[in-house]
């Protein structure tokens, strides 16, 4: 009689996990995360089991912002057989949607994300030397733009220079030009994001478009991220805050590894300010959005998700509010096509 009571127990136990466990406090059950890069901070443990949005949908802060290779890595025995189970709703949405991002947000937005994106750096005005700090940015579409606009304010640097020095040899100025490990000014980026997936299709297209010098990736938490205070010059995140499950901690964090005088910038969905164009939004969002990720990307869930959690993000004077509480000042925001972005802006003084 023993196994089918072990089969009961079984059965019994494991109903429901990606619900339960979030919340039990089971003997044998240890969260892991792996180790970051060398000088990473420390993950804490201790998380409160309190309730947050998934879109539309209420859930753990666990479910929804669980970390690991597919969210939080939890083991647990049972029956003498250890069981890896992962959790976090949007790490596996993103892992989903990886290949088919940037396809999608073509589709989604018409194109126009790549004018907000190049606005961002318009705003930036990054110059050589420039220490940028993309958070959420695995497919590298703000590092890319980053170091083709200080490449661009070197070389046009460079020649001025050259212009200047009318003695300069051939060579010595064939030289310069071909300086590739000079053509940034010193520039360099660092790319962070917490799902490998979308770092795996960002260095795939670093390689295939030629971007070596002054780019690196590292897996990590907007909530704690692996580096030093007072690190970096600028701080971007485009389309990834909201999906933050304590947007206080990621921007507390921001404050944190800035240098003073750095910059805080953030691209993100925001609230409509035309009742016009609120309505057409809203139709095509709800309508029209999860079809075409169900068409081109196979995933309708993932991308009703994306569509929910953005009409669940603050306002634009409510994030302006947020990002002031977490320490930065001369804080403003831009409003883009009638507010469905907004670029926030703040520095750390």
């Amino acid at each position: 009689m023993a196994a089918p009571r072990s089969w009961a127990l079984w059965s019994f136990c494991c109903r429901g996990w990606s619900r339960v466990l979030p919340g039990c406090r089971l003997p044998g059950l240890r969260s892991s995360w792996p180790r970051g890069p060398l000088g990473a901070r420390p993950l804490s443990q201790e998380k409160r089991a309190t309730e947050t949005h998934f879109g539309f949908e209420t859930v753990s802060e666990e479910e929804k912002g669980g970390k690991g290779e597919k969210g939080e890595r939890v083991e647990v025995n049972l029956m003498n057989s250890p069981i890896m189970l992962y959790f976090s709703q949007v790490y596996q949405v993103f892992e989903s949607v990886a290949k088919k991002y940037d396809v999608m947000n073509d589709m989604m937005s018409l194109g126009i994300h790549r004018v907000w994106k190049d606005l961002l750096l318009w705003k930036m005005r990054p110059f050589p030397g420039t220490q940028l700090l993309d958070v959420a940015g695995g497919t590298g579409d703000i590092a890319f733009r980053f170091l083709n606009y200080v490449q661009a304010q070197h070389q046009r640097k460079e020649k001025r220079q050259l212009r200047a020095q009318q003695n300069l040899s051939w060579e010595e100025i064939a030289k310069k030009y071909q300086n590739e490990e000079d053509s940034l000014g010193g520039s360099h980026v660092m790319v962070c994001d917490i799902n490998k997936e979308m770092l795996k299709i960002g260095k795939q297209k670093a390689r295939a478009q030629g971007y070596k010098a002054g780019l690196a990736w590292v897996l990590g938490d907007a909530e704690e991220l692996p580096f030093d205070d007072d690190k970096f010059d600028v701080y971007t995140i485009a389309f990834g805050i909201r999906n933050v499950t304590h947007i206080d901690r990621a921007l507390q964090e921001a404050h944190r590894v800035l240098k003073p005088g750095g910059r805080f910038l953030c691209l993100e969905f925001s609230q409509v300010n035309n009742p016009l164009v609120s309505r057409l939004y809203d139709v095509y969002s709800f309508q029209v959005i999860p079809v075409l990720g169900e068409v081109i990307a196979g995933d309708w869930k993932s991308y009703q998700y994306l569509v929910e959690s953005i009409r669940q993000f603050p306002s634009q004077e409510e994030f302006k509010e947020m990002i002031e509480d977490a320490g930065f000042q001369k804080v403003t925001y831009e409003n883009l096509t009638s507010g469905i972005v907004a670029i926030h802006s703040g520095f750390k003084l």
